[in-house]
């Protein structure tokens, strides 16, 4: 994980970006550089992930391009082969490969050639312009900007890198480019060309063996790799896939919980006996949990409910792991209820309406879940990997057949768990374990705490003018109107930057009357959280 800021004019002194480009050095505490010999400025704050020597440090500059990238590029061995007749690479860093591939395809081929997950801005000395890219799932953060004398466009791996630079500021979407002049999408998660005809079986046995293969691709790392375990299906099988992959080594696992019922930890606790892994649990408390909320919003930039509940315990947790461990890289489970669906998708009326639904909430990522992975994860200097978001995955997923991923079998994400029923990937019980809310299984009394303390912060009558004060998605809540009110403290007018609050599907019959994000007020939550 690395940050970085990128101006295509020379308007600021160095000091004025020096500051900026320090405001995600969390990001890549190794080593910085600043580039500023062209008419543009490019800052970097390296994580060493591949390639840990100096020769891996970047803005990368040849005598045409100067690049910056976030990101780890998977396909790069092959990439690379084909590419070495015409360059000499300096380092064995795999983002170096984006020059020479700009060079020979140019943006628009070169982007769709990327298996990755990646943020980046490249310059061209001879055309004099400055090209920028995101993942198609926006894994990697990107903002642009445009600066506030000149009106120059400026690129940053978070949002309060340009906040003393640009008025006018953006998430740059994923599954786009910049061309110097202007954005282009290229891929979108939910635009599949073709929809698969393959039956329940064909599903299962092609989704396992490409999770397996994203997984794989995910290990390759010059500086020790981690694992969050939760104990639900979707990181308990990256950590079953990646201990079977590395069978003479013990891999590392952590789980979080409240120091009241923390549901989840029982079940990580199994997990990681069944896989043999080197566990290590973290408890968190009341005053943990409110003593770091105004951190974790700033770290965020969201003012979403669910996105900051479900945020508390991972950066609790991330900054544990920093704190205790010698560890860069961190697998998680994230991107796969977008893909196999969450509790209330089973209330969709038909598969066309559960399409629908997982297209939007495969847009959306870059704002949610993705976001909260990121953020809690980097801001801990650390880099997360997200296996479930790979592309080849993601397109195969969404190509199925809709109808073989509703609920008809009374257990959600039921494919996936086929896809891995035999050989004995997890327990049984792990494997068809219902699915708990993620900011409600590190322990249901950490929203409790949550929304005690903004009813201590807030009156009805304050609610109530809420609407006033924030004409924008307007607090309904009084645990959204605090997080709106530290949000805008940091981010004053960057509301926008959240297109709305993540809520289940409203429109659908059973769901009309849901005011919470949490999957506990579902009806059929169940034996969920238990």
């Amino acid at each position: 994980m690395c940050g970085f800021l990128a101006v295509d004019s020379k308007e600021f002194d160095l000091k004025t970006f020096d500051e900026a480009l320090a405001k995600c050095y969390d990001r890549g505490p190794d080593m910085t550089r600043v580039f500023d010999e062209l008419d543009v400025t490019f800052g970097f704050n390296r994580l060493a992930i591949m390639d840990l020597t100096d020769s891996g440090m970047q803005p990368f500059e040849t005598l045409d391009c100067t690049l910056v990238c976030n990101g780890e590029i998977y396909n790069y061995p092959e990439l690379k082969k084909n590419l070495e007749t015409d360059y000499e690479f300096t380092s064995s860093s795999d983002c170096e490969v984006l020059i020479p591939l700009y060079r020979k395809y140019g943006i628009d081929t070169m982007v769709k050639m990327l298996d990755g997950e990646f943020a980046f801005v490249l310059y061209d000395h001879l055309s004099k312009k400055i090209y920028a890219a995101r993942d198609i799932i926006g894994i990697r953060p990107m903002f642009f900007g445009f600066t506030k004398k000149e009106g120059k466009i400026a690129f940053a791996s978070t949002g309060k890198n340009l906040l003393d630079l640009c008025d006018e500021i953006h998430p740059f979407l994923p599954g786009h480019y910049y061309d110097g002049e202007k954005f282009v999408a290229y891929h979108e998660p939910d635009l599949t060309p073709k929809m698969s005809t393959d039956d329940f079986k064909t599903a299962t046995s092609k989704i396992h063996d490409l999770l397996v293969q994203s997984v794989d691709q995910r290990l390759a790392s010059d500086a020790p790799v981690g694992y969050l375990l939760s104990g639900g299906l979707d990181s308990s099988l990256v950590c079953s896939i990646a201990a079977r992959l590395q069978p003479d080594t013990k891999i590392r696992t952590f789980a979080i919980g409240m120091d009241q019922n923390p549901i989840d930890l029982k079940y990580a606790r199994e997990v990681a006996d069944y896989l043999g892994t080197d566990h290590t649990e973290f408890i968190m408390t009341r005053e943990d949990v409110l003593g770091v909320l105004r951190e974790v919003i700033y770290t965020l930039e969201t003012w979403d409910i669910t996105t900051i509940r479900a945020s508390i315990g991972m950066y609790i947790l991330c900054k544990k792991i920093h704190e205790t461990t010698d560890l860069k890289v961190i697998l998680t489970g994230e991107c796969s209820d977008e893909l196999f669906g969450y509790k209330y998708t089973d209330f969709a009326p038909s598969p066309e309406e559960f399409q629908k639904e997982a297209a939007k909430r495969l847009r959306e990522l870059y704002m949610y879940d993705v976001l909260r992975a990121d953020r809690c994860i980097s801001a801990n200097s650390l880099e997360g990997r997200v296996p479930f978001a790979d592309r080849e995955f993601v397109d195969y997923v969404m190509s199925i057949d809709p109808d073989l991923k509703m609920n008809h079998y009374h257990k959600g994400k039921y494919l996936l768990r086929k896809a891995f029923e035999e050989g004995d990937w997890l327990p049984h019980d792990i494997l068809m374990r219902e699915k708990a809310a993620f900011s409600d299984a590190v322990g249901h009394s950490m929203v409790d705490d949550l929304k005690e303390y903004a009813e201590s912060k807030y009156s009805d009558e304050d609610l109530a003018k809420a609407g006033e004060k924030y004409p924008y998605r307007t607090p309904f809540t009084k645990e959204s109107l605090l997080y709106r009110d530290i949000f805008e403290e940091f981010y004053p007018g960057k509301a926008d930057w959240i297109k709305d609050y993540w809520m289940p599907n409203r429109s659908w019959k059973s769901l009309e009357g849901v005011m919470d994000p949490s999957a506990r007020v579902l009806s059929n939550y169940g034996a969920s959280g238990e």
